[in-house]
């Protein structure tokens, strides 16, 4: 999956706000192709795991309030470079900092609901893409 492949999750504000669409069209118009999709309702523990990173600093627990209030929609993405180039598609993670035309930027309503999460490293793509999904999930190719 290294380079190639990236996992990202429609958070539950836009997902529950009907983005899910646009925020697919537009990621699939800036080159990528959708390998696995899911709609989910993320339990605590499930957050609390998959954000474990985060759990010593001061916005855990709101995190995972939110991750779990709705449905969310983990998706592994690939194209060419895709951990780099998912992070300048989706924006700052603050709506007000993020560039005109990102995710964030056209979907997000405020820095803690930000819209979408991007995998930070190639590394951390294939843990978070293992969370979600079996290898079998995965179109090839």
């Amino acid at each position: 999956m290294t380079g190639r492949r990236t996992l990202t999750i429609i958070k539950p504000d836009a997902f529950g706000g009907g983005k899910a669409g646009l925020i697919i069209a537009l990621l699939e118009q800036s080159g990528f192709r959708v390998k696995a999709a899911r709609v989910m309702h993320l339990t605590t523990a499930q957050a609390g795991e998959f954000y474990s990173v985060h759990r010593e600093r001061g916005f855990f627990g709101e995190l995972v309030e939110f991750m779990t209030s709705g449905p969310c929609m983990p998706l592994i993405l690939e194209r060419d470079d895709a951990v780099a180039t998912l992070r300048g598609v989706i924006g700052a993670t603050d709506p007000a900092e993020a560039a005109d035309g990102t995710v964030r930027k056209l979907y997000a309503e405020s820095k803690g609901r930000n819209a979408i999460h991007a995998s930070d490293s190639d590394d951390n793509a294939t843990r978070e893409a293992g969370f979600f999904f079996a290898e079998c999930e995965v179109l090839a190719g």
